[in-house]
């Protein structure tokens, strides 16, 4: 491997060359891009928290030293804690999304871009009346990678940031897919305006569609100038079998009658989800079936529009739970300032890192990382300048 010092500084860190450092003073004994580098670095190989980024910096501390200079050594977790504490999250998400379009790759033309909000939920605080963080993320399904978030102060208000969010898309080509609290019709709006498709989950939010909606598929069945085109899928797994079937409508006269005045954008077709689970190992227990209903912009292909439902879950399976369970976000007690809103970034920037390497032996994301803390030039290969 080459010497340490032969390297730039990572690409991933320099997006955020424009950050302003909120530090005057004494506080500016240690460079601001060099604080973000080691916990970029930190993060991406295994620690979850502040104390851990520092234990990692010191065990590295010669390696670093020889790559970033480090005249007055590695930060203390306190200084971790107060510089993310401080840093502007506009700014620091700037850099995210400066880094986003630098790295990503060649959209496909037909993309899945998924929308939908997590607590986090030990970063309140009950003695100063601190409700804990809620973010709303952007997840592209085909190349499983983070694409921006905002935060937000409860779930219910979700739908204050997410035109923010839009905004920030090429929506070209893409269909994207938000729950109920995301049924608007300005979502709708700015999304066919760009040049994309929506499918969006339909709930009592929007109580005149959705009732208008589920009459439609009672009734449907009994008009035979109505067609429902279906498609089932069946699958087995966590030691259930699911059975799938995707309905859906899109006869002119139907949408008329349920989007007078073009009052939803471009809507084309109305969907509804019939979902039965059955225990794969015992037969004798009761099925529970679900049922749910979308509105979407895309024309009556019930395999894709299936196809598309099911991957929304994407954002919860492949970066919620993954957040939790790999990253411990859950339970990290981050509290003071900004440093939970900018320390979530960094988790999924190095996600999206993860995601973006070659791995044809499949390991695990916790390998992952760990193998990027054993190994410099592993890491070094991981952050792209190998």
């Amino acid at each position: 491997m080459p010497a340490p010092d032969v390297y730039p500084v990572p690409q991933i860190a320099a997006a955020f060359g424009e950050v302003v450092d909120p530090r005057d003073g004494p506080a500016l004994k240690h460079q601001l891009l060099d604080i973000l580098t080691i916990a970029i670095c930190a993060i991406l190989c295994g620690e979850d928290d502040w104390v851990g980024v520092e234990e990692w910096g010191e065990i590295r501390e010669a390696e670093l030293t020889a790559w970033l200079g480090l005249e007055h050594g590695i930060p203390s977790h306190d200084t971790f804690g107060r510089v993310f504490a401080q840093i502007d999250p506009v700014q620091f998400e700037a850099g995210f999304y400066q880094w986003v379009r630098e790295s990503l790759p060649d959209r496909p033309a037909e993309g899945v871009i998924a929308i939908d909000g997590k607590t986090a939920r030990r970063s309140g605080d009950r003695q100063r009346a601190q409700s804990p963080l809620h973010l709303v993320s952007v997840y592209a399904v085909e190349h499983r990678l983070v694409l921006g978030q905002e935060a937000v102060g409860t779930k219910a208000n979700e739908i204050t940031v997410i035109p923010a969010l839009l905004e920030r898309l090429v929506l070209k080509g893409q269909v994207i897919t938000i729950d109920a609290i995301g049924c608007q019709r300005s979502f709708a709006d700015q999304i066919v305006a760009g040049g994309g498709d929506y499918v969006l989950a339909l709930k009592e939010n929007q109580a005149a569609l959705l009732e208008g909606v589920v009459d439609t598929f009672a009734l449907a069945p009994q008009d035979m100038e109505v067609d429902i085109i279906e498609h089932r899928t069946v699958d087995k797994g966590h030691g259930r079998l699911e059975t799938r079937i995707c309905a859906v409508i899109a006869d002119p006269a139907v949408i008329a009658w349920l989007n007078p005045s073009q009052q939803w954008p471009g809507l084309q077709s109305i969907i509804r989800i019939t979902a039965t689970r059955t225990p794969a190992h015992d037969p004798t227990v009761t099925p529970t079936t679900s049922t749910r209903y979308y509105i979407s912009s895309l024309p009556a292909d019930a395999v894709r529009l299936n196809a598309v439902i099911r991957s929304h879950w994407a954002i919860e399976n492949e970066l919620h739970w993954v957040l939790d369970m790999v990253y411990q976000e859950d339970g990290n007690r981050a509290r003071r300032g900004y440093a939970q809103q900018n320390l979530a970034l960094i988790r999924k920037l190095t996600l999206n890192l993860l995601k973006s390497i070659p791995n044809p032996k499949k390991r695990s994301l916790r390998i992952l990382r760990k193998r990027a803390g054993w190994s410099m030039s592993i890491l070094f290969d991981m952050l792209g300048l190998a």
